[in-house]
């Protein structure tokens, strides 16, 4: 009797000691793998990129403006006519659609002396979300003679005595003095008759006052 349960004593040892050996066991081996899951997910943020204050910004007008049609808070649509490039990238491409605003606009039957246009961009147009801008204004002024031809002026006191000769005194003189005093702004002598009239694809090239970051 006591051989019989010595035998079932070592049986049931026996069957214990298998069972504990067959159990799943946990090692390091299993979380590497969760471990570099998880970094997986890290992503690191993208550089922000910064357009710096002087950039050039060129683009042909979506909307026709005009020193006779236009009012001062009216706004209009341009696209880019060449890319923006920073240092070797493309930051804007060609057809970036942009906003601008009319700043003021004196047409000649509302003044005396010439007529003119003051515009500036406002607004990069983007699907994820508008960015603002400040750009210098871009002045045009009506020619005062058939004789002379369309020219561009730029500079400070001298951009304002052309203004102020070529009006002939008066509010001639005071845009000149206006215009002058802003250093930097790009001022335009229109031609076509006693009004600024730009059309749909007109050109023009606005000064970025401020760096934008993109």
């Amino acid at each position: 009797m006591k051989r019989v349960l010595y035998t079932l004593l070592i049986s049931v040892l026996f069957l214990n000691v298998t069972a504990c050996s067959s159990d799943p066991s946990t090692t390091s081996a299993d979380s590497t793998p969760r471990a570099v899951a998880a970094g997986a997910d890290k992503v690191e943020p993208a550089a922000k990129m910064v357009i710096p204050v002087g950039t050039r910004i060129r683009v042909a007008l979506l909307n026709a403006v005009s020193s006779d049609k236009s009012r001062a808070g009216d706004q209009f649509m341009a696209s880019l006519s060449e890319p923006v490039i920073i240092d070797g990238k493309t930051i804007l491409p060609k057809g970036t659609k942009l906003r601008g605003r009319v700043m003021d606009a004196a047409g000649s039957g509302r003044v005396k002396g010439r007529a003119s246009l003051q515009l500036t961009l406002m607004q990069i147009v983007r699907e994820d979300g508008n960015i603002s801008i400040l750009t210098k204004p871009y002045t045009a002024v009506a020619e005062s003679t058939k004789k002379r031809d369309a020219a561009v002026i730029g500079g400070g006191a001298g951009l304002g005595a052309a203004i102020g000769a070529i009006a002939g005194g008066g509010k001639g003189a005071a845009i000149g003095a206006a215009v002058g005093g802003g250093a930097g702004t790009g001022t335009v002598l229109a031609t076509k008759g006693k009004e600024v009239r730009f059309g749909v694809e007109h050109p023009l090239a606005f000064t970025l006052a401020d760096s934008v970051e993109l």
